[in-house]
């Protein structure tokens, strides 16, 4: 299994931990040169670098591609697509991608929904200093807690219908409601277990900040 950390544009609160690749997306490939990490790989259309951050991308990047500013992928979603074409049992944390622009962070947050990257989705996690994001596919799935995160998030894809047991608020027939997002809920002492009909389901370990 390989072990990738991908950077992305956004705020980086978190620093990557080791990996055995390396992938700067857009400005993210600046910030993992200024953090003295390797840049296996940089992607994007670079429009948010300097034309002197780019020379300097292009003169260390073992691999770079740059895709034009008009696509229908985003940065983020070209360079996981990249990644799975090239190592289809990766798995990919990714950095960078919470919080900075609105429209990015909701465009991450529902990754799964693209049909290229629907098949990977569990081998996807977003990460900054407050939050774990994490993808499940329908089915039955065991949640483990992770240390340091308070809370657990569900948000559900359109029209699933999720079910939560062993949480400090269970979901089940009896007390059934749908809503967009269940939020806050918690941990008690074993594993959370979900089952979702169909679809996926977006998870969010949080914390509040220090």
């Amino acid at each position: 299994m390989t072990k990738v950390a991908l950077v992305a544009g956004g705020p980086l609160t978190l620093l990557p931990e080791p990996a055995d690749l390396y992938v700067g997306v857009d400005a993210g490939a600046i910030k993992l040169l200024d953090y003295g990490y390797p840049l296996h790989w940089a992607l994007g259309d670079f429009d948010s670098v300097t034309p002197e951050e780019l020379e300097r991308i292009k003169g260390q990047a073992e691999r770079f591609l740059q895709a034009p500013a008009e696509k229908d992928d985003t940065d983020l979603e070209l360079a996981l697509k990249q990644v799975f074409q090239a190592l289809p049992q990766a798995q990919v944390r990714i950095y960078g991608a919470l919080g900075g622009r609105m429209d990015h962070m909701m465009t991450n947050l529902f990754l799964a929904a693209e049909p290229d990257l629907a098949a990977f989705m569990e081998q996807i996690e977003l990460v900054d200093s407050q939050n774990i994001i994490r993808f499940r596919s329908a089915g039955r799935h065991l949640l483990p807690a992770v240390e340091g995160m308070t809370y657990i998030s569900f948000m559900p894809s359109d029209q699933s219908r999720l079910t939560i047991d062993h949480a400090k608020y269970p979901l089940d027939a009896s007390n059934y409601f749908f809503k967009k997002c269940y939020a806050s809920n918690e941990f008690v002492g074993r594993d959370i277990e979900i089952d979702l009909d169909k679809g996926y389901v977006v998870l969010i370990y949080s914390k509040d900040k220090d």
